[in-house]
Order: structure tokens, then sequence, then C-alpha cells
């Protein structure tokens, strides 16, 4: 029997990808669906209006009103969302778990769904007790809800693997283009020159290090700019302590999505500084390995799966200080090829892009056809 070939995708706040994560991810898999002969569609929340429908790059779009913000707007969104997908039969893919406990809607209706899980949310730390709770309550019941689980790293698939009651796991990184060749002239639009500047592309969150960076960049004249990508208000705490630690070499373009001005801005940072302490596989870290970017990375399991040997690491801003001493000198050139070239392979041979959407589209294709294998080492952790 042939299985139509049909997909809604949930979780997210829509595409063209503005906010980066799941959105990036979503951008790259949907046309890549749609090209293949899937009926796909996306959720878009939009501040206000009417549920409407359209169309980009032969996906269908079904844009949901949510006037209510943050967290709250959030949550309502996924929930129309959610009774929106469920009038048809569709494979359902949610990306991350934040409103995980709606999936009990599927498994009523004998929806098949799967349930892309995120990093350990529930433990960051922008987020109030009551924040974390509704996260936690969503990370221990939506995994059971869901069919199948999907996970973009080796930590995160082997902890749910180790649970009871879940559906079987499917490992499947992100993947992200190469970047070959890039336009060096876009980067005169901020007054940057080639391999004499850093860049830090990140949410302005405590788990991404960015006071860190910009403390210990501050800490003495570097005689390049550091570029830190992203919007930054002084109306919201974190981000007024960002702007605050930043010296005079340390500059604040605003949010930019133009994929060929990241790509040139990756391309020719003499550093990209990553700093996520939590999550799984971040696309941002696997797009620098795209871009051949020399990483200098904060040391954890997850950042050190995704480089390997193509990153400098630091756990703490005084290790990322003396690493900054060390690696923007003269004398640090064959180190910074060397972690470029190191890059190149890396990415080659672990996060080409069509080789984890073909990986990702034949997991929806067995989670049609109810052919995921179970997970292996179960066991009663969790």
């Amino acid at each position: 029997m042939t299985v139509r070939k049909a997909v809604r995708i949930l979780g997210i706040r829509g595409i063209p990808d503005r906010h980066g994560g799941f959105e990036s991810f979503a951008q790259d898999l949907a046309p890549f669906l749609a090209r293949r002969g899937w009926d796909v569609t996306v959720y878009c929340q939009e501040p206000h209006g009417e549920t409407r429908e359209d169309w980009w790059q032969g996906v269908r779009l079904v844009r949901i009103p949510s006037s209510q913000r943050g967290a709250v707007g959030t949550i309502a969104f996924d929930w129309r969302s959610t009774r929106h997908a469920s009038r048809s039969r569709a494979l359902v893919l949610v990306l991350g778990y934040n409103t995980a406990i709606f999936n009990a809607a599927y498994r009523l209706r004998g929806i098949p769904s799967l349930l892309n899980m995120d990093g350990v949310e529930w433990r960051r730390q922008k987020y109030n007790w009551l924040q974390r709770a509704w996260l936690l309550v969503n990370e221990r019941i939506g995994p059971r809800l869901a069919d199948y689980l999907v996970a973009d790293h080796p930590v995160i698939e082997a902890r749910y693997a180790a649970w009871r009651g879940v559906g079987p796991v499917a490992m499947v990184p992100y993947g992200a283009r190469a970047v070959y060749a890039a336009d060096s002239r876009v980067l005169a639009r901020w007054q940057l020159t080639s391999h004499r500047y850093a860049l830090v592309i990140a949410r302005p969150e405590p788990e991404n290090s960015i006071v860190e960076i910009v403390r210990a960049w501050s800490e003495r004249l570097r005689g390049q700019p550091l570029v830190v990508l992203g919007s930054y208000d002084r109306r919201i705490a974190y981000q007024r302590r960002v702007l605050d630690a930043a010296g005079g070499e340390v500059v604040f373009p605003g949010a930019i999505y133009e994929r060929a001005s990241v790509d040139a801005l990756r391309r020719f940072a003499t550093l990209y500084i990553h700093g996520h302490q939590v999550g799984g596989t971040n696309p941002s870290l696997v797009e620098a390995l795209g871009a051949a970017a020399a990483v200098l990375a904060h040391d954890n399991a997850f950042n050190r799966w995704v480089c390997a040997d193509a990153a400098v690491f630091f756990r703490d801003e005084r290790q990322l200080a003396i690493q900054l001493d060390r690696l923007l000198t003269d004398e640090s050139q064959p180190v910074l090829r060397a972690l470029r070239h190191r890059a190149r392979l890396r990415h080659g041979s672990a996060f080409d892009l069509d080789r984890r959407l073909l990986e990702y589209e034949q997991v929806l294709l067995a989670a049609l056809d109810h052919r995921l294998p179970a997970s292996q080492n179960r066991s009663d952790a969790a």
C-alpha cells in the first residue's frame, strides 16, 4: 500500500527563519520535503489578524494569530496549531517539547506523531520556577505521548532511549550548507576587514555565555572588533548586562538574517566564538563548521561531539580570556588555519545538509509506515 507523504510541522514560530534554532532547521527541511513530493504544512505565529494560509517554496504556511506576548502567547499559539493540525490525518512533527503535552490530542485521535526533543530546556537560567516546572512536566510527559522521538545529538538520544514508556528514538543531527565562497565586500557595511574580527551569533541568554564572552574580549585591547549579532534592548536585564560589559571594540550590528551576509561574516571571521552551554547539536555551530570558521567553543559534551578536533575549547571566562590572548597573535596563524581545515573536514564527514535531510526523510517515512526500530539499552533511568 502506498503511504501518503504528508507532514505538518509545529513547535516553531514560523518560516522563513527570523529566529534561528528549530526555525533554521525547518526552513531547510520543509522545502526539501516539498521538492521530494511531500505535502508539507508549517504553522507560523502572527501577532494579529485572522488565521490564513499562503505558500512559500512549495510549503503551505498556516498563519495563526496570537496577540499575547511571551510564553503565554507561545503556548496559546501552539494549542491553536495543535487543534488545527488534528483536523488532518497527516503525520505530525513537533519541534521541541515546550508544549509536548499537547501531543495527547494526536494520541486520542490516532494521528501518528514525532517529537524532536530539544536539549534539557528546563535547566536554562532564564526561566523562573513556574516556567521550569512547566518545561519539566512537558519533558517527562511529552515523550510518552508521542509515537516516536528524534534526537539531534548522541547525548540527547541516550537520555531518552533510557526512559521506559517512550517511543523509539532516532538520532539525526542537523546539517548545514557548505560555504566555499562568500562576498567579502559585504563586510564594508560594518567597517570590517577580512580575518580581522571575531564573531558571535547567539540569542542573548545566560546559557550562551554572552556576558562572559564580551567581558573577556573587553579585558584588554584586541586590535580588532568582536561582532555580536542579535537584537539588544536595555530594557531587558540580561541584554543590558551585555551592553554594559562591552568595551570600545565590541560591535552590535543588530539582527542579521540575510543569508549571503551571514555566510560572509562567518567565512571571513578570525574566530567564531560559541558559548552555548546546554542543548544538543546547535545549528549555528554546525553552520560555522560549514563555513570553515576557526571555532572557539564552550567545553561541554554537546560542543565536544559536534566539533571533535575542529575547535579550541574554554570552560569559563578566565580560560576564554587566556585562549583569546593565545589565538589573537601573529604566531597563532598556523593554529587558525588548521582549525579552519578541520572544520571543513568535520562538516563534510558529519553535517552535510543533503545527507542529513535525506536521513530525516527516512525517519518520517518509517514513522508513516510504522517501521521505526525500538530504542536499544532501555532501563529505568530517567
